[in-house]
């Protein structure tokens, strides 16, 4: 596999370098998507071409090495040993690729999806680390325009692959509250919803992205895009900054509590250097 990375990657040898690096010390394969249609849900209907991201699309391949290497430190330094002991962040394959809009519409560039996982359904919690995780990596994509959201962009799309390893958990243990949340506040109430949105990214146009209707079963975006805010207030307590948006998520609504306990427990063996809350 090595050679075969090695050989891809000949016509651009600082590319070479950071895809071989990725491989030695993550053991992750940066290769290309197929060349097919996607159904985009609220973004359409796509199509995707295989790209190597080489050349000016090069930036991506060290964005997703910077980001891997961190994820290494966080997980392997940082936090107790038990953060680590329910998720994977390694041995993965990335299919880059750039995405336009499908027949019978003129092939328009497009810049979405920015990345999505592709991994075994329905997927048994013991499952094997031996079993094949992918990423699909858009080398354009709208979300990945720097290093910051390169890291946040892979560790959401990381929970994907995670949460189906724990036999598609989010949708059975996070339902009921997120479900109450979208009854009372409905989709497009920003307003309403956004004590309750883990994270401020949002569709253009439309509502948070953890509760943007027509993106599949959206209480999966919104575990993902949970797991995300607590990986960065993790970071945030470890570098001694202010928590992102100025508080807790888990000390907003009882909601949020919930969930981020649940999350926390089935993922990240209870970890947590976020203080208690002041009741």
């Amino acid at each position: 596999m090595r050679c075969l990375v090695a050989r891809a990657y000949a016509a651009d040898p600082p590319a070479q370098r950071l895809a071989l690096a990725l491989f030695d010390e993550e053991d992750d394969v940066a290769g290309v998507e197929g060349e097919k249609p996607m159904d985009g849900g609220f973004r359409g209907m796509l199509a995707l071409h295989p790209c190597l991201p080489v050349g000016k699309s090069r930036r991506q391949l060290a964005w997703v090495l910077a980001a891997a290497r961190e994820l290494d430190a966080f997980f392997g330094r940082e936090l107790p040993a038990a953060a680590a002991s329910g998720y994977r962040w390694r041995g993965l394959t990335f299919r880059f690729f750039r995405s336009t809009s499908a027949p019978p519409l003129a092939p328009t560039p497009r810049r979405t999806p920015s990345a999505y996982a592709v991994g075994p359904r329905p997927a048994p919690k013991d499952a094997k680390d031996d079993i094949p995780f992918s990423l699909g990596w858009n080398v354009d994509g709208s979300l990945l325009t720097d290093e910051a959201r390169v890291r946040e962009t892979l560790f959401h799309e990381l929970f994907h692959i995670n949460d189906e390893r724990h036999g598609d958990w989010s949708p059975k243990a996070l339902s009921a509250d997120y479900d109450a949340i979208v009854a009372r506040c409905g989709a497009g109430n920003v307003a309403c919803l956004r004590p309750y949105a883990p994270s401020a990214t949002k569709v253009r146009g439309g509502t948070y992205y953890s509760f943007q209707p027509n993106n599949g079963e959206t209480v999966r975006e919104y575990a993902a895009e949970l797991a995300v805010r607590w990986y960065d207030e993790q970071r945030a307590v470890l570098a001694g900054r202010p928590l992102p948006g100025g508080a807790a998520f888990k000390c907003g609504p009882p909601e949020n509590a919930r969930a981020w306990s649940a999350l926390v427990q089935e993922f990240f063996g209870g970890a947590d250097l976020v203080p208690p809350c002041r009741r």
